[in-house]
């Protein structure tokens, strides 16, 4: 598969909005899922929230706890790319920002991403920064 490509970080003020972006080619079905990870300087890549790609069903979509109410993950089956919306930024949110995928698997009903953890995720993207200050 090609790798994933990112696009949409930039610099914004705190208490901004951003939408990040993620071309997934290739990744077209449920078999798939797509997450967002944020990395800063140091430290391990951090997941934010993750997707099963072409599935509406509940279970598909998760944002980990501390981006719960202000990012939320979407996607655009035509276009192949799936969108993280982050909202009321705050300078500790500024990082370098990924796409990667995994393969999503069943559990009863649903259809569901992998634990948002990089060993978990593969194809990474060359990443976005997202810089938030006044």
């Amino acid at each position: 598969q090609a790798p994933l490509v990112e696009s949409g970080g930039g610099s914004v003020q705190p208490g901004g909005s951003l939408r990040l972006s993620c071309v997934a080619s290739g990744y077209t079905d449920s078999s798939s899922c797509v997450g967002w990870f944020r990395q800063v300087p140091g430290k391990e890549r951090e997941g934010v929230a993750s997707i099963v790609i072409a599935y509406s069903r509940s279970g598909g979509v998760y944002v980990v706890d501390s981006w719960k109410g202000r990012a939320a993950i979407s996607q655009d089956n035509v276009r192949n790319t799936v969108y993280l919306e982050m909202n009321s930024l705050k300078p500790e949110d500024s990082g370098m920002y990924y796409c990667a995928a995994a393969g999503a698997f069943q559990m009863g009903r649903s259809r569901l991403c992998p634990r948002l953890t990089p060993e978990n995720y593969n194809n990474w993207g060359q990443g976005t920064q997202v810089t938030v200050s006044a």
